[in-house]
Order: structure tokens, then sequence, then C-alpha cells
């Protein structure tokens, strides 16, 4: 199974990203709300959400390369965003595959607070290169 390392994708360190577990069909991360990621009102910035689900979703992406490939680029991105991630909270992702090809993957990750509800849903198509 191939491994990410940290080193390719530096700014999962820069967004405080953390990945305590990635499996080729299943990537969970952790995000602590800082004020660097927040928007008016001190809450998590849309971007930084989704910046967040398109970096689970490569690394899902990455460990289901076909032998011979060794990068993935996303090529689309959807988000659906149902609440908000106040300042200070942890925000808690888990991204599954949905298709894995031999061209293409489509990732879903939903991100959810400490109490279990949803934040936002993004779906991600990732191009093998």
């Amino acid at each position: 199974m191939k491994t990410l390392d940290p080193e390719l994708m530096p700014f999962i360190k820069l967004m405080g990203l953390q990945v305590p577990s990635a499996e080729k069909d299943r990537i969970i991360g952790e995000i602590t709300v800082r004020h660097d990621l927040c928007t008016t009102g001190n809450i998590m910035h849309g971007g930084a959400i989704m910046a967040m689900a398109d970096a689970l979703g490569a690394i899902g992406a990455f460990m289901n390369l076909p032998d011979g490939h060794k990068a993935t680029t996303t090529i689309e991105s959807k988000t659906n965003f149902m609440r908000a991630a106040p300042l200070d909270s942890k925000v808690i992702a888990d991204c599954i595959p949905l298709h894995v090809g031999r061209r293409t993957s489509v990732w879903q990750t939903t991100l959810r607070n400490e109490e279990g509800k949803t934040i936002a849903v993004v779906t991600q198509s990732q191009m093998v290169l």
C-alpha cells in the first residue's frame, strides 16, 4: 500500500490538518478552528473547509493510484454547507471513495463537529496523472 510523505503536501501542515487514519477506503482528518482559518464572525472560512476536504480526497486518490503513476490532481469539487464551525471548535472529516478507476476517482468528505452534526459535504473528482 502506498503511504503519503507529509512533505509532499506542505499545505496540510499550514492548515494544521491532522490525519489520524489513512486507509485506501477511508481517510479521517481533524482540524481545530484557529483564528487564521476564520472569516467574519469567528467561523471557519468556507475555503478552509473545502481545502481540508480536498487534501483528504487527494490523500485517498494518491493511496489508490495504479502502479506506475505518481500523482493526482483535483478536476472538480462541489461543497454543500450545512452549519458553521466556530473558532476553537474541532472539525472531524470522514473521506470515502465513491468510485476508484484507472483514470479518475471520486471522493466524498463529510465534515462534522464534535457533536456529530454535519458542517459540510464535499464531493470531488481526482484525475490520475
